[in-house]
């Protein structure tokens, strides 16, 4: 049996705590959380509640810390835990600086402990799809892709810690980190790039982005949004290959050339679970999850997640965000 502390029982500890239920071998036992909120949903789910993970490590066997806590106490807490060689899962991102990523993983190496990084969007089937088109050229070269990742601005987090650079990043972070992590795992890491942004003058934060990825033979443009405006979250992307386009228009992945019908991709999921956030039902979660409890279990890195495509996405959203 995997023993599991959740660190933070808000949106994302909840959508975790909701997929671990439908892994085998595996239990929450403990949580770590100071909030009204941590401690109603510990006492719903019946798990004790620690103040601290020290505390909870002196207190509990725990073979897994899981860290769904704002951005700015993950590389804290983590060090915590990976410092006792307890396996971690960081939910994304990692920390807002590379230099903390770097330390959180030789920490980890030196403690014998495994780290994982919540970039849950590579475990949809869409993302594998691509990366698959990519790589066996089965449409051709890529010759252009962009990416879409919108939505409203979060006006739901709790003490407005998102607009708050030195504690989230801004939208860089909490929204096209999603995107760039797809681009670099499957375009690798571009030769160079560049961005635009808008948004009101009275907010401290810019609300739109365009960003311009540059590659020996093609580009990759992306555009991120805290929109001022009701709108629905929306992600998508289409890739033109010699041979096709490649949509992926939000529900669908479709293939359109000429001379052939449309393609639609299978994208069903047998498992659908409920998530409490901003996403609708899916599997992401659930498979991403799985696959770091499969890790522990195997005492194996993870094949998917790589340590320096976590560095290289957090190289390019410091200096977009933090001007380094």
């Amino acid at each position: 049996m995997i023993n599991i502390c959740l660190v933070g029982l808000g949106g994302m500890g909840t959508v975790h705590w909701n997929n671990y239920k439908y892994i085998e071998d595996c239990k929450v036992v403990a949580s770590v959380g100071c909030s009204e909120n941590d401690r109603k949903n510990a006492g719903e789910w019946g798990i004790p509640l620690f103040s601290d993970i020290e505390q909870m490590l002196d207190a509990v066997h725990v073979d897994v810390v899981d860290i769904c806590t704002p951005t700015f106490m993950h590389y804290e807490q983590a060090m915590k835990s990976l410092s006792r060689g307890v396996h971690t899962f960081i939910e994304k991102p990692i920390s807002l600086h590379k230099d903390q990523a770097v330390s959180l993983y030789d920490t980890a190496e030196k403690n014998s402990a495994i780290l994982f990084v919540g970039q849950a969007v590579r475990f949809t089937k869409e993302y594998n799809i691509l990366k698959e088109l990519v790589a066996s050229e089965k449409y051709g070269k890529t010759l252009d892709a962009s990416f879409e990742r919108l939505s409203a601005v979060p006006r739901w987090a709790v003490g407005g810690w998102m607009f708050d650079k030195d504690k989230s990043g801004h939208l860089p972070f909490d929204l096209h980190i999603h995107d760039l992590d797809l681009i670099i795992s499957i375009f690798g890491t571009p030769a160079g790039y560049s961005y635009t942004s808008a948004g009101n003058k009275a907010k401290e934060y810019k609300e739109q982005y365009r960003f311009t990825y540059k590659y020996d033979d093609f580009n990759i443009s992306a555009e991120a949004a805290w929109f001022n405006a009701d709108i629905p979250f929306t992600a998508r992307w289409r890739v033109y290959f010699e041979n096709a386009v490649v949509i992926n228009n939000g529900t669908n992945v479709i293939a359109y050339q000429f001379d052939h019908e449309s393609f639609i991709f299978d994208t069903t999921e047998k498992r659908k679970i409920t998530t409490g956030i901003n996403v609708p039902p899916t599997a992401m979660y659930l498979n991403e999850l799985n696959h770091f409890i499969t890790c522990i279990r195997e005492k194996k890195y993870s094949g998917i997640i790589q340590k320096d495509e976590i560095f290289a996405v957090l190289e390019i959203l410091e200096s977009v965000s933090f001007g380094m």
